[in-house]
């Protein structure tokens, strides 16, 4: 790989807190994960479980007893070849009545397919798809936007795009016969979908204020845009990496805030300096599933920033060629790890280095640990002098093409033609020049709904699809998750933002156990006995350097008014909310 140029400063902080922080600092390892125990130990486990055959990786024949149906599909057929052989061009052909008489090509519909980043809406939208692109950095052109936005219009109601919480755009709509046209018209500005679902690389997570905070510990963009380029073969296709046990998630951290969220990442690069170098101490593991939730603990490794692809690379073939690829809810790259323990994964991952060397963790991390996380809404002054940047919130991240054309215009209007997208589903207007703010402020778009200030609850408001479009999904969470809020926001009064996350089903989409309150959905049966939507309700997630997962506060709540009144309980009582009624009382 050739050297990244980047800059890097450790500025003093504007806000710091003297309070006691539980920091995730990957100078060293942590015992939550065991040591591997030497004694009795099986090193035949070490043999990878795959092979190379024909440029593509597979599953050997001594190892196929046992898999889960996803390893199945893809040792009937290998998904990439839908994609790398032109096998969508002849899929895209055939009607869904002949693709659906045929297990094989049932199957490309319904999962290899997920290896261009389209997923089959069969439950409630049954011949369309949504697309998910890989979008590094979260950050988009208004090419690109405006592109997006023309696929979705020529899907009436049925199409709309999401800002999902990895920085990404989904959109939402597409049919089968499209799709050929679709990748072209990406690949013209710029974008891809490759590798995008299933068991890929997800797409890499950086700072949304790359090269425009003063504040900012390192540029991220760079080295988002390699990994990007690696992962996809610069969207020619990567076969090396797209047989993974499961999806994998990866993130660059830029910020003393930890935008990022390097928590629940499989892998997250940490800046830090060693012997007068600039580089990364490493995180791994992190993850949530319906079964087990973990954060991220060090791997005790340093990398100079130029060995940020060879190092991932090592990772990703470590867990390729080691992970479980049996029950599907322990195949994430963290149970590898537990079974290995965290010095036995190292040493797999330093065998695949390409000098088979991997340096210790730095002890000289830059992100400074006593930081106040910033709000990145609204207009706040770039590095830039002149400029600032406008950061509006989305609400619950849903995106009509209407919508996507206007942000395309006022970011040419306005700013540099970009768009920066957050994993808190909101976007960032950036290179605003200072003496146009007040005619931004005054665009309808602004006003009247992706607004600079929202409401104080509304600012940390996450929502996953729900049932509207996802099967997965036991209850409908967008339109939900806006109306409880809204109620709850008239029941009290707060003077602070309360990060609230809804996600549908326990995979965790929204992130519940991030969030200050999380809602998960379920059912559940009302005071009458009826069955309903509910929600499993969360408490005492924390992102930054103290970050945490939360836990269940309270299980199977209706999704009615007996939610608000949790709701309004715990914000009452765990975030200094006053009720409306004794803020009258009190102005009294």
């Amino acid at each position: 790989m050739s050297s990244l140029s980047v800059r890097f400063l450790a500025p003093s902080l504007p806000n710091s807190r003297n309070s006691r922080t539980r920091v995730l600092s990957a100078a060293a390892p942590q015992a939550a994960v065991p040591p591997r125990a030497e004694a009795g130990f099986d090193d035949s486990r070490l043999e990878p479980r795959v092979e190379e055959r024909d440029g593509y990786w597979v599953l050997k024949e001594k190892f196929r007893g046992g898999i889960n149906p996803s390893e199945k599909v893809k040792i009937e057929k290998e998904p990439m070849k839908l994609f790398m052989e032109n096998g969508v061009e002849e899929l895209a052909n055939m009607p869904l009545e002949e693709i659906e008489k045929s297990k094989l090509t049932k199957d490309d519909i319904d999962t290899r397919l997920k290896w261009l980043g389209l997923f089959h809406r069969r439950k409630h939208q049954y011949g369309r798809f949504m697309m998910r692109l890989k979008l590094p950095n979260g950050v988009t052109t208004s090419a690109q936007t405006r592109y997006l936005a023309s696929v979705i219009r020529q899907y009436g109601k049925e199409g709309c795009a999401d800002v999902t919480t990895r920085q990404n755009w989904q959109i939402r709509g597409v049919v089968l016969p499209d799709v050929p046209e679709i990748l072209k018209g990406l690949a013209e500005v710029g974008l891809t979908s490759l590798q995008s679902g299933m068991d890929n690389v997800r797409n890499p997570v950086g700072n949304s204020l790359a090269g425009i905070d003063p504040y900012e510990i390192v540029d991220t963009r760079p080295y988002t845009d390699s990994l990007s380029q690696f992962i996809t073969a610069n969207s020619q296709g990567n076969p090396a990496i797209t047989n993974l046990p499961r999806k994998w998630n990866v993130c660059v951290v830029g910020s003393h805030d930890l935008y990022e969220h390097p928590h629940i990442n499989d892998l997250a690069y940490m800046p830090a300096t060693k012997n007068g170098r600039f580089g990364f101490n490493l995180l791994v593991g992190g993850f949530f599933s319906p079964k087990r939730c973990a954060e991220a603990v060090p791997l005790d490794a340093w990398v100079p920033a130029d060995d940020l692809i060879p190092v991932c690379k090592a990772v990703l073939e470590a867990y390729r060629d080691l992970g479980a690829r049996g029950n599907r809810q322990k195949t994430r790259m963290m149970w590898l790890i537990d079974e290995l323990g965290i010095e036995g994964f190292r040493s797999e991952v330093v065998k695949r280095m390409p000098q088979q060397e991997l340096e210790r963790a730095s002890s000289q991390d830059l992100v400074q640990k006593e930081w106040e996380r910033r709000d990145y809404l609204g207009i706040h002054p770039q590095k830039q002098e002149g400029y600032s940047f406008v950061g509006l919130h989305i609400p619950v991240g849903r995106v009509q093409a209407d919508d996507m054309d206007e942000l395309a215009r006022l970011a040419d209007k306005y700013g540099s033609g970009e768009l920066r997208l957050t994993v808190e589903q909101n976007i960032i207007i950036p290179n605003v020049e200072d003496s146009n703010i007040e005619s931004l402020l005054r665009e309808p778009l602004l006003k009247e709904k992706f607004q600079p200030a929202p409401p104080v609850l509304m600012k940390g408001l996450v929502a996953c699809t729900g049932n509207q479009f996802c099967g997965q999904a036991i209850i409908e969470t967008k339109a939900r998750a806006v109306k409880v809020t809204e109620e709850v926001g008239r029941r009290v009064s707060v003077t602070r933002a309360v990060r609230m996350h809804w996600t549908g089903c326990p995979n965790s989409c929204g992130q519940v156990q991030v969030a200050d309150i999380g809602f998960m959905g379920c059912m559940t049966r009302d005071r009458n006995g009826k069955i309903v939507e509910g929600v499993d309700v969360f408490l005492g997630g924390r992102i930054g350097s103290d970050s945490h997962l939360g836990d269940v506060y309270k299980k199977g709540v209706p999704c009615n008014d007996e939610l608000v009144n949790v709701v309004v309980d715990i914000l009452v009582n765990y975030f200094g909310a006053v009720t409306r009624e004794r803020e009258e009382e009190e102005e009294l």
